[in-house]
């Protein structure tokens, strides 16, 4: 009886366990490209605050939803950028509440292509509700009925290569390699382990009115295989968006996409199960709004 502990939290996506993937995952990573990876900070001109709230699994009794909120931008005739976000990731009993801080720093490769390097850092306070898990036997000595807290450092680096119609990236969060023993709950001890992300992305201008951007993402969690994620986004006027990704062995995602005279911005996102989760599952929905703010007018060879 003391391993269903363990069962519960693995098999919901915290697990404390090290071969488990311990990081959400968006769909809307091009939107939310800032907190994938930090050292996107200062490569446009422009401050911009962006919410993603992730509604995973509709359909299974407390499935992982996910919140973030950041900021980021340049510092004004610096090549530097700052930043930093939120987030609270639930999972059933579990939670993950925290805060990362980022500076970037730019240089110019070219007239046209910058690249910038990014390090992070943060605290997450993990927590366990005792009382929402229910055991057979009550007695035994995994059962817990109260909240269990864990604050560990967090820190990462990332690096951004980019230009006038592409980018390409990569981010290690979590390179604190924490110990997680929650002192009540019996046979839940576990690490947390590194996470390394690939992203890139090109910018197809068809004519003047269109566009199309193809990207990638991929992710990598030992000892667990690589997962990648592909996705082709079409804009009209920079102003609508439509879009289809898939995410290996795991789902088809449809997403749409409204750009407002270049302030705010809003996405929504809905992936199609393709796992066998879908005999349990309609899908998971993803939502994000953005606002642009405190233009510096420095010049970047970033394609909005």
């Amino acid at each position: 009886m003391k391993k269903y502990i363990a069962i519960i939290l693995g098999c919901i996506g915290f697990s404390l366990n090290s071969t488990a993937q311990q990081l959400p995952q968006f769909t809307q990573y091009q939107l939310n490209d800032y907190v994938i990876n930090p050292a996107v900070a200062g490569s446009r001109p422009y401050f911009e605050a962006k919410s993603n709230n992730r509604y995973q699994w509709e359909g299974i009794t407390d499935a992982p939803r996910t919140f973030t909120l950041g900021i980021n931008g340049p510092l004004k005739n610096q090549n530097m950028g700052i930043g930093g976000y939120l987030f609270v990731d639930v999972t059933g009993p579990s939670k993950r509440t925290g805060l990362s801080l980022s500076y970037s720093y730019h240089v110019n490769l070219s007239d046209n292509i910058r690249l910038s390097f990014a390090a992070n850092g943060g605290v997450t306070q993990y927590s366990l509700d005792g009382s929402e898990i229910k055991l057979e036997d009550e007695t035994d000595d995994a059962y817990i009925n109260s909240l269990q807290n864990e604050l560990k450092p967090d820190a990462g680096f990332s690096f951004y290569l980019y230009g006038k119609n592409f980018y390409f990236g990569g981010s290690a969060p979590q390179l604190i390699q924490s110990d997680l023993n929650y002192e009540d709950a019996v046979g839940t001890s576990g690490r947390i382990v590194n996470h390394y992300f690939l992203m890139a992305g090109y910018t197809y201008e068809i004519n003047s009115k269109f566009k199309l951007d193809p990207s990638a993402i991929v992710r990598f969690v030992n000892p667990l295989p690589l997962q990648y994620e592909a996705t082709l986004r079409a804009t009209y006027l920079d102003q609508f968006s439509v879009g289809m990704s898939y995410r290996q062995n795991d789902a088809l995602a449809m997403l749409l996409g409204f750009n407002l005279n270049n302030t705010l911005t809003f996405g929504y996102s809905y992936d199609f199960i393709q796992s066998n989760l879908l005999n349990y599952s309609t899908g998971s929905h993803e939502f994000m709004v953005g606002i642009r703010f405190n233009d510096t007018g420095i010049k970047r060879p970033k394609v909005e």
